[in-house]
């Protein structure tokens, strides 16, 4: 099993690339050369450390979640907590490198997409902060579910653009965004949120995520004297995901599984697990797994987390799925949910939905006894759950009518 490294800039093995209009071409070629100058760059480099320590919050702790591992018959289950950084998320990480990287190329404004919002959040945060204008375009079903974050959107000052189109969430704003961006491309930087996209995206997103991992593995032998046995995070795009994982490839010894959404159970249908049905094409720019019909179409996706409710996944993670490296799972919304209370209950912590899937593979796991008891597990808490209360509340309320028998 050999971690996947680009061979030529941009690609994961046959992963990656830059499929966009020819107006994009010469911006993305830009990006990639700006980002390419920063990542050199001490001066940058110092400026975003900082704003991470003094502005974000940075470093999160690790929690070892005690009474969460010994219900689910596992240990020593440590949370690597994102859920406390400033807006709630990970997200913040990257936002603020690519607002600074967008202010250094002289850019005035910035587009972003949302799913769950927390990305929206984390853009017009740290628009605020840098002093760019913010657009934000985010999916009329999930402004509906996350209508929270977009008020939030609304006080930090950034526009939000509702999509009405296609299946009116992720992968839709992000349609829009692009569109955005094509017809502006002089003033504006699209603030992409995941590892997605064409290159420079996917390694870009991934370098300002990587903080996680770095920090994980400082912390992880301060408190158990070696690296983990396993490493366990959400994948919706997987920026997340990547940032814990990135600095452990080359750790043999360290298994890794990302946990897709698996919805109302793959059989159904109706999920956002690309793993589960792998299927390459080429959507928003890169050539990864995509979730698509047999003539090609983007097949309609299914979660009760609106971060995790999108057709494709980014190309290293697809690179890494291929190679045998990482082991792709997924968690319905059920567990998901169960995943949720059981968290909350026994840590005082609400975890965001997306993070719950990462949780409930464990809690299925360690029923199961698929996982050592004793192994050394860290999650990565992606989010906090207070975006998720309506929700999560819409949820029970459904399950308590069918069980009456009224719905």
């Amino acid at each position: 099993m050999k971690a996947v490294r680009s061979t030529t800039p941009g690609r994961f093995g046959e992963f990656g690339g830059i499929y966009v209009p020819e107006i994009l071409y010469t911006p993305v070629l830009e990006l990639a050369h700006a980002f390419e100058e920063v990542r050199g760059d001490h001066a940058f480099q110092e400026t975003l450390q900082r704003e991470l320590t003094t502005f974000a919050g940075r470093p999160t702790p690790l929690t070892h979640a005690v009474r969460f591992g010994e219900t689910i018959g596992l240990t020593r289950v440590y949370l690597k907590r994102e859920d406390l950084l400033h807006t709630g998320a990970h997200k913040i990480n990257n936002a603020l490198g690519q607002a600074l990287l967008a202010r250094r190329m002289g850019k005035t404004r910035v587009v972003a997409e949302t799913g769950a919002g927390q990305h929206g959040v984390a853009s017009a945060t740290a628009c605020a902060r840098v002093g760019l204008q913010c657009t934000v375009y985010m999916g009329e079903v999930d402004m509906e579910r996350q209508r929270p974050n977009v008020e939030r959107m609304k006080l930090l000052g950034a526009e939000v653009v509702p999509v009405a189109s296609g299946s009116r969430t992720l992968k839709d704003a992000i349609n829009e965004a692009m569109r955005d961006w094509s017809a502006s491309v002089r003033t504006t930087h699209y603030l992409l949120g995941s590892v997605l996209g064409p290159h420079p995206y996917p390694t870009m997103v991934r370098d300002f995520q990587s903080v996680i991992g770095r920090e994980t593995r400082v912390q992880i032998q301060k408190e158990a004297g070696r690296l983990p046995d396993l490493l366990v995070a959400c994948v919706g795009g997987g920026s997340n995901a990547i940032g814990l994982f990135h600095e452990f490839l080359e750790d043999r010894a360290v298994q890794m599984v990302g946990v897709e959404a698996g919805g109302a159970g793959i059989r159904s249908g109706r999920h956002a697990a690309r793993f589960a049905e792998p299927a390459v094409g080429v959507l928003h720019g890169t050539r990864t797994q995509v979730l698509q019909d047999s003539a090609g179409q983007i097949r309609s996706t299914h979660s009760i987390s609106a971060g995790l409710d999108y057709p494709a996944v980014g190309p290293e993670h697809a690179a890494l799925q291929a190679s045998g490296r990482v082991r792709y799972e997924s968690a319905t919304d059920e567990e998901a949910l169960r995943a949720f209370d059981l968290l909350a209950r026994t840590e005082g912590i609400l975890p965001a939905l997306e993070s719950s899937h990462a949780l409930a593979y464990l809690a299925r796991s360690g029923a199961a006894r698929a996982v050592r008891s004793d192994a050394l597990i860290v999650a990565n808490l992606s989010g906090r759950g207070d975006k998720d209360l309506g929700v999560v509340l819409a949820a029970r309320h459904d399950a308590a009518l069918d069980s009456s028998g009224r719905g």
